[in-house]
């Protein structure tokens, strides 16, 4: 995960509410779980796409967002 890009945090509410630091910059994109978005919940200016879990696996693993259908096995 880590040669992908990923980030270990803390568990506990962060990105997903914006509420924090820990947010997107403008331009930044996220695939996120959460079950709900609006504009700028993540950081203004960033663009957080709402995905399976599968799809953010996936993604962490790739670094990037990939067709999940073409990954998993049938």
């Amino acid at each position: 995960f880590q040669d992908a890009g990923f980030k270990w945090r803390e568990a506990g509410c962060s990105m997903c509410l914006g509420m924090n630091p820990d947010t997107l910059n403008p331009g930044e994109r996220c695939a996120s779980t959460s079950n709900r978005n609006f504009e700028g919940r993540q950081g203004r200016g960033g663009r957080t796409h709402l995905v399976s879990p599968e799809m953010a696996a996936a993604a962490a693993v790739a670094g990037r967002f990939v067709d999940v259908r073409k990954r998993i096995l049938p």
